[in-house]
């Protein structure tokens, strides 16, 4: 059990493990919101992202980065909701180049989309959103 131990002392890996269960929440909501909203991709993504946002906001501050005190949360979700609204620009974006101009499949374009804006979110967050913080000792 000590790789398991290794793992959750490793911020990269709880924020793989954070990101991956909210990846995969935002990803089901994006395919269903698609369908209610017929297909339309860009008010899906919007939507997705307004509730996977606020779910990967409590578990990113709370176990991948640490930050325990209550003081600062308003500004951490400030910071952390300005490299989400950086991240969404992107993938909405390429979304509009894979889909609307290369023809991709909206399922396909967005999963290869998640990889990238899944390294951009990391950085962000790690020298932006929670700099400064009290962290929980692992």
């Amino acid at each position: 059990m000590r790789w398991l131990k290794r793992l959750r002392d490793d911020e990269r890996a709880r924020f793989l493990v954070v990101g991956g269960i909210n990846t995969i929440t935002g990803y089901v909501l994006f395919l269903a919101f698609e369908q209610l909203f017929s297909g339309n991709y860009i008010a899906s993504i919007a939507a997705s992202y307004a509730i996977a946002t606020l779910i990967a906001f409590v578990l990113h501050r709370r176990f991948t980065f640490g930050v325990t005190q209550r003081q600062g949360i308003v500004i951490d979700f400030l910071r952390f909701e300005s490299v989400y609204v950086v991240m969404l620009a992107v993938n909405a974006g390429l979304l509009i180049v894979l889909v609307g101009w290369w023809a991709w499949p909206s399922w396909i374009a967005q999963a290869v989309i998640v990889v990238l804006t899944t390294v951009g979110s990391y950085v962000g967050h790690k020298l932006f959103s929670f700099r400064g913080r009290e962290r929980s000792a692992r």
